[in-house]
């Protein structure tokens, strides 16, 4: 059987960057997820406004503070 790389080299030129965009896409897809861990920093953060705000009004409050 043919190794990758020989099998990637019987293909056309153009198709040869093809692959390689593709290589390139998959690291980078696979970098960005490593990178992203789950962040819980923001545990707490609204705990000052408990006493002048309900729960559903926090939540309401926090989308009006992100933007959203």
């Amino acid at each position: 059987m043919k190794s990758l790389e020989e099998r990637i080299k019987e293909l056309p030129a153009d198709l040869q960057q093809e692959v390689a965009d593709f290589v390139e896409f998959l690291l980078e897809k696979r970098a960005r997820k490593r990178g992203r861990k789950l962040r819980q920093d923001w545990a707490g953060a609204l705990s000052d406004y408990r006493d002048q705000y309900t729960s559903l009004e926090l939540q309401k409050k926090a989308m009006e503070w992100r933007g959203d």
